[in-house]
């Protein structure tokens, strides 16, 4: 008997791991599945509606809910304050359906989750770079997207930022002496960065340096473009009073790599002051 009742008890253990297994192999349908995620986000509810979204790509992977729910639950992570997780989710959705009309979200999501952890200049700017990249390409791949018209502000607060840092090391070389290392800094300013608002002073550092090292030509070709742009700036004041105490004035060279520079950009929102 006790030999019979050990078989019985295996057998419905059997039965019972069966039934689990085929509920497993069954899963709801999912457009219930996205149907529950998307409640789940409606009540707030965003860490467990990530979750659930992505058990409907993991469940059914061909399905057409499949595709909208990776990206969904990269939303969902985000509006949760898990932005790793989000970021992975959205580039996950990128590298998968890039063309696709939810592309510009999941650019979005990615933009924004750097965005968020900006540092100020004195700080690592490996989100700014991030952040700045990705609201490129919602501008550049995307324009039509409603996410297009609010890149552009995001994008000038990653390039300030960017430019900050570059200008904090350029003044920290400049006051060391080092005014090659300095100028390399303010050169990536003119350079990469002149729509900021740092643009003015980069140019007059670029005149102090220069005079410092008794390039005078160059000098002279920074103050020229600063005073051309920005002719009331007190930083054209100051720089155009240096190269006075060395006799000289303002003068333009095309040649000058920086006259070069300052012509292939767009000067977007330049003007006088």
């Amino acid at each position: 008997m006790g030999a019979i009742a050990v078989v019985v008890a295996m057998a419905g253990s059997g039965c019972a791991s069966n039934k689990l297994d085929t509920s497993a192999l069954n899963p709801d349908p999912p457009t219930k599945m996205f149907a529950n995620a998307d409640a789940k986000m409606s009540s707030g509810n965003f860490d467990d509606a990530a979750k659930q979204f992505e058990a409907v790509d993991r469940e059914h992977p061909y399905s057409p809910e499949a595709r909208k729910s990776i990206v969904m639950a990269a939303y969902a992570y985000y509006r949760a304050g898990k932005t790793p997780e989000a970021i992975a989710s959205a580039e996950r959705y990128v590298a998968l359906h890039p063309g696709t009309k939810e592309a510009p979200m999941a650019h979005h999501i990615i933009a924004m989750s750097y965005f968020d952890d900006l540092k100020t200049a004195n700080r690592d700017q490996t989100a700014a770079r991030k952040a700045l990249e990705q609201f490129k390409i919602l501008r550049t791949r995307f324009p039509e997207s409603e996410y297009s018209s609010d890149a552009d502000n995001k994008i000038r607060i990653c390039m300030d930022n960017l430019a900050a840092q570059e200008m904090d090391v350029g003044r920290y070389y400049l006051n060391q002496h080092n005014y090659v290392a300095a100028i390399n800094r303010f050169k990536t300013v003119v350079s990469d960065y002149q729509t900021t608002a740092h643009v003015e002073e980069a140019l007059a550092r670029l005149v102090e340096s220069y005079m410092a090292l008794g390039v005078v030509s160059e000098a002279q070709n920074a103050a020229a473009i600063l005073g051309h742009n920005y002719p009331d700036s007190k930083w054209y004041k100051d720089s155009y009073a240096l190269l006075q105490t060395g006799g000289v004035g303002p003068r333009d060279d095309s040649g000058s790599w920086l006259s070069k520079a300052w012509k292939s950009v767009p000067k977007l929102g330049l003007g006088s002051g």
